[in-house]
């Protein structure tokens, strides 16, 4: 792409060896985070910002709204353990996939619902599954937007791993592979 803006371009990052990328935006990025966090075969998650059009976005910048930013988590998994369907079902089963730019009472173009590929076997995938769920669901209508990549900017430190650390509460929350403990959206 030939873009003057970073912020517009695909994720130029790449996955270790033996791993992929995937980033999904389900809402505050915090919970999302750690139920990816229990899957197996994932090997590294990070929250941060994507799919708007602001170089460098901060985490204030983004719920002001105007950046048009998706709190995501970048996942990185291991495929031979964690196919990407894995991943496609932890995402429906963490959020309402119906709701626009909402998840329970965070309100914000910033907590919509996404579903960001890197390449076209996620794109193919997402979309079956998306198909899948809208069955499932039939009477309301998946608000979900699937699209590429674009550039990742990780948010602040205190951000990563927030419920694992204790979030505002200072509560630990388990991120064992496997661990089916209730998630505390703010710790």
């Amino acid at each position: 792409m030939n873009s003057t803006n970073p912020a517009l371009e695909p994720d130029p990052d790449a996955a270790e060896p033996n791993l992929e990328l995937a980033q999904f935006a389900a809402g505050c990025f915090w919970g999302v985070e750690l139920a990816f966090q229990r899957v197996e075969g994932v090997v590294k998650t990070e929250v941060g910002y994507s799919q708007g059009h602001v170089h460098n976005p901060t985490y204030t910048l983004v719920c002001t709204g105007t950046t048009n930013h998706a709190e995501v988590v970048r996942i990185h998994y291991d495929p031979s353990l964690c196919p990407y369907t894995t991943l496609l079902n932890v995402f429906w089963g963490k959020h309402d996939p119906t709701t626009l730019n909402r998840q329970g009472n965070d309100v914000g173009s910033q907590y919509r619902s996404g579903i960001y590929y890197y390449n076209e076997k996620q794109a193919e995938l997402a979309r079956e599954s998306l198909e899948a769920k809208q069955k499932e669901i039939n009477r309301k209508i998946i608000v979900t937007e699937i699209l590429p990549a674009k550039r990742f900017y990780r948010a602040e430190e205190y951000h990563q791993q927030y419920l694992e650390k204790g979030g505002r509460n200072g509560r630990k929350q388990s991120a064992a592979k496997g661990c089916n403990d209730p998630i505390r959206c703010y710790g």
